[in-house]
């Protein structure tokens, strides 16, 4: 895999490097950005490997909100033909990993994670990057990662566990902060398992009874920022893990639109002025992206391939942002004006910074400058 691909003509400074679910731990983390969630029963076999969207690098198999109960038999059965197809015609060289998106299935709950499981064959594993799991605390977590650690030690393979944070003991104020440090001491212990840590701001937002508009971000939405920003205080400090962002629900495109329209706008400061650009569904998934991305979040939930391009394009770095971070970490110490002489590069405080930059660069590439985000989000055959 490889991200950008829906756009193949793009001129990057530096490319985004190819990943599969082998890629080094340290990399991959960075590497799922917009993670597209469908129900478990849907049959994704074709869009796969015909590349319908080629945007797509991460995709979430799930058998707990977007199915039902009656519908989880199916929906097991469907994710089992899924990975048989695709395993065999791994194994048979009829595709290579370039063809298959990072493939994780959201589990209902640890009783059906275990009975899932119970029918992988080995080769299955193959083409098995991970799971998530739903309503992640730290009463259920350790029963999670101890299986997961079975099912590694058992197949001798690299399998993910991707913890969602959404449980309304962490929402609640009184409870929110021994959960987050017990969930903190669930996954430091099985660290090298943990590539990702959702948020479920859809879930924190039902315990208020709130919802966001499409004018609004979930920053906007206070009872819920909170949380995420503790999460956050929790989770990334150090470097420790990656947090992705939580599911944009608006997805109407105005597909007669296109970004050459628009040469000469600061795309971000017209987003934060609110001027309409796009579609109310298109602009306010980049306002918040942009947010997330100021807030220390990588990636997203999606529900929609319309969002993928966006997603992934705001994570690519641009060459000022990549030569400071560069500089950073080929400099011993001290302060130092930065390249383009507008900054300062403080060598201490902007390390985990740039450590982080540069891994977000190799996953999504460094463009010229923030203009190049509209060439980027834009393809050639986009309808």
């Amino acid at each position: 895999m490889r991200h950008h691909l829906y756009n193949p003509n793009f001129k990057f400074v530096k490319e985004p490097e190819e990943f599969n679910k082998y890629t080094d731990r340290s990399v991959l983390q960075f590497c799922l950005g917009a993670s597209m969630y469908m129900p478990g029963h849907k049959d994704f076999i074709d869009a796969i490997l015909t590349h319908k969207y080629p945007g797509l690098t991460s995709m979430v198999m799930c058998f707990e909100d977007a199915c039902k109960i009656e519908d989880v038999p199916r929906a097991e059965e469907n994710s089992l033909h899924t990975l048989d197809v695709l395993s065999q015609k791994l194994e048979d060289g009829e595709i290579t990993y370039a063809d298959i998106p990072l493939l994780i299935f959201r589990v209902r709950n640890l009783e059906q994670f275990k009975h899932f499981a119970e029918q992988l064959k080995p080769r299955y594993l193959k083409v098995l990057t991970g799971f998530n799991f739903p309503k992640f605390n730290s009463d259920n977590g350790e029963g999670y990662f101890s299986y997961l650690q079975e099912l590694n030690d058992r197949f001798g393979e690299i399998i993910y566990g991707l913890p969602i944070i959404e449980d309304s003991t962490v929402a609640f104020k009184e409870t929110r902060m021994d959960q987050l440090l017990g969930i903190k001491r669930i996954l430091d212990r099985y660290k090298p398992l943990v590539l990702n840590v959702r948020v479920g701001a859809t879930d924190f937002s039902s315990c208020f009874g709130a919802r966001r508009d499409v004018e609004y971000t979930i920053y906007d939405i206070m009872t819920v920022s909170d949380i995420l920003l503790d999460i956050l205080n929790i989770f990334t400090r150090r470097g420790d893990y990656v947090v992705s962002g939580p599911v944009w629900e608006y997805f109407k495109v105005k597909k007669s639109m296109r970004f050459q329209e628009l040469p000469h706008i600061n795309l971000q400061e017209s987003l934060m002025r609110r001027e309409p650009l796009v579609s109310a569904e298109v602009d306010g998934l980049m306002r918040e992206l942009v947010l997330d991305k100021a807030n220390g979040f990588i990636g997203k939930t999606v529900i929609h391939p319309s969002h993928i391009n966006y997603v992934n394009g705001f994570l690519a770095v641009t060459k000022e942002e990549y030569e400071d971070a560069l500089q950073v970490l080929n400099t011993s110490g001290g302060v130092i004006k930065s390249g383009a002489s507008n900054k300062m590069n403080e060598i201490g405080p902007h390390r985990l910074w740039a450590e982080r930059l540069v891994a977000r660069a190799a996953a999504y590439g460094v463009i010229e400058n923030k203009q190049s985000y509209l060439a980027l989000f834009h393809a050639e055959n986009e309808e």
